[in-house]
């Protein structure tokens, strides 16, 4: 499969996949299929539940794009808490880890007053989980202490330490169609699929892996998303509407294979255009910007280390445009970048 179309619809996706991650196959899923981590193991999935409304304060149920749910640990009363974050912005917020320390917080506060501690009095474990489904692929740090900077003698020891799991569909776009049942997985594939053939296969899956009464829920929501958020973002001015089981939905992208994959393509290649254009335009701005920061700081401070260089290399544009602004007043090559 190939890498992704255009931008999700923010809207729509954010909705549909909340309703998606409502259902605690899914979450499960996510955990079994994308933590390799031998604690999974260690969950009784039979006890995944949505935290109470009454455990968290009006800040955090009226965040719309948060899910909390719990799950205990097997042969044990304890829970570990999964803050799940849906976040479809097309800008990718550099701030991630602050927002998550912060959310973290006031779900610790509301645990804390609702009593809902360990048997030893203490915080129970939280899980914090960032699904981004952005267009460009996510470069922010997932670390608050890479968001604080250093300073000499003991201040290191009260600095925060907190790092949240990312999953970015960008990495599973090249991923094998999924053959072992996952309902992530067929999520995800769906999400870069860029074929009605590759779109029909993973139909198939879900259609064997959605049959029982009790998922008729989790069906009707895949049905939603599909048609009122995947399809048209491949194949505007169509009305699907009609479409109510995905078995039709199958059945109508096998009649419309060749028209649509003539279609996907020529839409496939004017956005591939359009993208790469823009990011060589961008790409090569930023070299540009790089290479006069470096002439200035040789003159004025004397040749550079190789960690200056590194971090001149790794750094955002605006980064470059602060540390230039910086140079006017710097005194010391590190107050450029303080």
């Amino acid at each position: 499969m190939a890498r992704k179309r255009q931008a999700p619809q923010h809207n729509g996706h954010d909705r549909s996949y909340k309703l998606l991650f409502s259902h605690p196959e899914m979450v499960a899923d996510l955990l079994r299929g994308y933590i390799d981590q031998p604690w999974v193991e260690q969950l009784d999935f039979s006890t995944l539940s949505r935290v109470p409304d009454s455990y968290v304060s009006s800040d955090l149920r009226e965040r719309e794009d948060d899910i909390i749910w719990r799950v205990r640990w097997a042969d044990d009363e304890r829970w570990l808490y999964i803050y799940l974050l849906l976040e479809f912005q097309s800008s990718i917020d550099r701030y991630m880890a602050l927002r998550i320390l912060t959310y973290l917080g006031l779900l610790y506060e509301d645990l804390v007053k609702g009593g809902e501690l360990t048997s030893t009095g203490k915080l129970p474990p939280v899980l914090p989980i960032v699904l981004y489904n952005g267009e460009h692929s996510w470069q922010a740090t997932t670390s608050i202490d890479d968001l604080i900077d250093r300073v000499p003698g003991g201040l290191d020891q009260y600095r925060p330490s907190l790092q949240y799991l990312l999953l970015d569909e960008n990495a599973y776009a090249d991923a094998p169609i999924p053959q072992v049942r996952n309902l992530v997985a067929a999520l995800f594939g769906l999400e870069n699929s860029r074929t009605p053939e590759d779109m029909q296969q993973l139909l198939s899956r879900l259609i064997d892996w959605l049959t029982l009464p009790e998922q008729m829920s989790l069906r009707r929501n895949f049905i939603v998303w599909i048609k009122r958020v995947l399809l048209p973002s491949r194949m505007d001015g169509i009305n699907f509407e009609q479409l109510n089981e995905l078995q039709e939905i199958s059945t109508m992208l096998s009649e419309q294979s060749k028209s649509w994959t003539r279609n996907w393509k020529e839409q496939g290649l004017q956005q591939g255009l359009e993208r790469g254009l823009e990011q060589g335009l961008e790409q090569g701005r930023k070299e540009g910007e790089q290479s006069v920061l470096q002439r200035l700081l040789t003159r004025r401070f004397g040749p550079l280390d190789a960690v200056t260089q590194q971090r001149l290399q790794e750094a955002s544009s605006a980064d470059l445009e602060r540390w230039a602004d910086n140079i006017l007043d710097a005194r010391t090559l590190d107050e450029v970048f303080t």
